[in-house]
């Protein structure tokens, strides 16, 4: 039992099912062949009848045991063993490809095999040969496959492929057969929501929170969309628990309106106090900006950032930080904690926050709020290990044209940036490196920005090493005409009148992060438009990307022209690779399997 534990601890598998995944990559077919199968690899019951040289070469033939049809064979590069293996009167089972010739049946360099009755697969793992099939043997059994809640459909499958009776009962025209791919992918599915499932740890919850939303809602100077009013819905049953503490993830595209979900939730967690904890300062500070404008004047709201606090966050109802939050040792207890773009975030530092405002064993309720969209078969998965909801819509429609460009676009791309400038509204360029780099066919941000400077009046310049990059965007929203940067703008700062985005060696970029940085420009409704440059033909990729705003969408793309990878994000890792499931694809595979998981 050791010995086995040491073996799955090297081939890096948990779970019984993980072992029946490894599916042979060959096998050994050592079953005879009774009649001759043309173009096939055959075993054959066979007698020496002739043998000669000709040419250096040794010709034998053979007469089948079974049919009394006579087989040709030709041996190359022979040795005194080949005239002793095959004299003449010897028996023999044959193997090697059968074809035929004038009604004559050929197999070239046949071997002379001993075992015979027998398939054995071939297993590609870091373990010998013999110490995977006995692990197989050991733990692979129709009562073990049941225990684990497969069917019986599902188990033969597995029996199948590990321990085949023929070569037919696994492959169709050389390949595994599709029922069986559709049977594997099920169980990669199963298997992986389970080991989520295990993973989930709940705790008592500090108290149950059920303060009314209402004063917020209706001075609100906007309806709330369908999607923000079933979130806020959900999370209020979340809250209301008294039994344990919450975990939550709303992911909501960019312009969706999380803001307002996130006002919401303060409001429920009154008289108890909240706190929120965003990756930069400037996000905290537009939360902050946004909670001042829109929550009633008796809730009481603080701002945590590195030597900016405004308000006390000793007496708040609200606490808005940066990790800055971290280093504060005097925190009030918080009954709610929420975390702005989560995935910016170490989970360490995630739980430091709940632990500074927890109480013990018992734990705050929890919201993280991320606007970088998933696959719904990824939120699928994901909430095995907390709940999901998605925002896909966005409070009005968004009007921005993307268009791949290249350099005889670049007149026309300089009058339109001189137009939208000259209605007050704003440019941003993004650059793929900060300096020269003779690795890459662009010009960096400090090479460009002399000519953009030269041409425009007030362009502003940042990037992420730069140290002032949140006073720059701050000062570029209030009077920037042009703002050159690197990819530090994907999440961050609201610029209303940004209307006009070019991101140079689009090519370069994942879709995820060129949907981020597309959801910078008509933030507030105005007509907008985002310019792929490249120095390359257009790919399927940018083109495909180009005719699609849903950032959900986007994500399945992504999924498309990428490995499945990495499933899960930063907040619950789990560098998890598929082989036979697609999550592009497999939405009701995931959605059957999330339900047998559950029954």
């Amino acid at each position: 039992m050791e010995e086995a534990k040491q073996l799955f601890k090297k081939l890096k598998i948990h779970t019984l099912l993980d072992l029946a995944l490894i599916v042979p990559s060959s096998y050994n077919d050592t079953t005879l062949t009774f009649q001759p199968e043309i173009g096939k690899v055959n075993r054959l019951e066979a007698k020496v009848i002739d043998s000669s040289m000709y040419a250096g070469k040794l010709r034998v033939r053979f007469m089948l045991t079974s049919s009394g049809r006579r087989v040709s064979s030709t041996f190359f590069r022979v040795t005194p063993y080949h005239h002793k293996l095959f004299s003449i009167g010897s028996s023999h089972i044959i193997q090697g490809r059968v074809e035929e010739y004038k009604g004559y049946l050929q197999m070239s360099q046949p071997k002379s095999i001993k075992q015979v009755g027998k398939i054995t697969p071939k297993y590609k793992t870091i373990l010998k040969e013999s110490e995977i099939s006995s692990l197989i043997e050991l733990y692979i059994s129709e009562a073990n496959l049941y225990n684990e809640g497969l069917d019986s459909k599902e188990v033969a499958t597995l029996m199948h492929i590990h321990f085949p009776k023929s070569m037919e009962d696994v492959y169709e025209n050389g390949s595994l057969k599709n029922e069986f791919i559709e049977v594997l992918k099920f169980v990669e599915a199963y298997n992986h929501l389970r080991k989520l499932r295990g993973k989930r740890v709940d705790f008592p919850v500090i108290d149950a929170l059920n303060g009314d939303i209402s004063p917020f809602v209706e001075h609100l100077p906007f309806k709330l969309t369908l999607e923000q009013q079933n979130v806020i819905g959900k999370i209020q049953k979340d809250l209301a628990r008294k039994d344990k503490a919450s975990k939550r993830m709303v992911v909501g595209d960019v312009g969706s309106g999380k803001t307002m979900v996130i006002l919401a939730s303060v409001m429920m967690a009154l008289p108890y106090k909240s706190i929120l904890m965003a990756p930069t300062s400037l996000l905290a500070l537009q939360l902050y900006e946004e909670a001042c404008k829109h929550l009633p004047k008796s809730v009481k709201i603080a701002l945590v950032m590195q030597g900016k606090d405004k308000g006390d966050y000793l007496n708040a109802d609200f606490t808005i930080g940066t990790h800055a939050l971290l280093y504060k040792d005097d925190l009030p207890k918080a009954s709610l904690v929420m975390v702005d773009e989560q995935h910016r975030f170490g989970t360490k530092q995630r739980a430091t926050l709940e632990a500074l405002v927890g109480s013990g064993e018992y734990k705050p309720h929890f919201i993280q709020f991320s606007a970088t969209p998933i696959p719904r078969t990824q939120a699928m998965m994901d909430s095995e290990l907390l709940d999901v909801s998605l925002i896909t819509t966005t409070p009005f429609e968004r009007e921005v044209l993307t268009q791949t460009i290249t350099k005889p676009d670049f007149p026309n791309l300089l009058t339109h940036i001189k137009d939208e400038i000259a209605q007050k509204h704003q440019v941003l360029i993004i650059y793929p490196l900060v300096e020269y780099s003779s690795e890459v066919p662009y010009l960096s941000l400090e090479e460009s920005r002399g000519f953009w400077e030269s041409k425009f009046d007030n362009v502003y310049v940042t990037h992420g090493k730069d140290k002032h990059k949140e006073d720059v965007l701050l000062k570029f929203r209030e009077n920037g005409n042009i703002l050159l940067a690197t990819t530090v703008v994907e999440v961050g700062i609201s610029l209303p009148r940004l209307t006009l985005m070019v991101i140079v060696g689009a090519e370069r970029l994942g879709l995820a992060t060129l949907h981020q940085l597309r959801g910078r420009v008509g933030r507030n409704g105005l007509k907008s438009w985002c310019y792929l440059y490249s120095n390359f033909k257009a790919s399927e990729r940018l083109t495909q990307f180009s005719q699609t705003t849903n950032g959900f969408d986007i994500a399945k793309l992504d999924l498309k022209f990428r490995d499945s990878g990495d499933i899960l994000d930063g907040t619950i890792q789990s560098g998890q690779k598929f082989k036979w499931l697609d999550m592009g694809e497999d939405e009701k595979i995931i959605s059957y399997a999330k339900l047998r998981v559950r029954t």
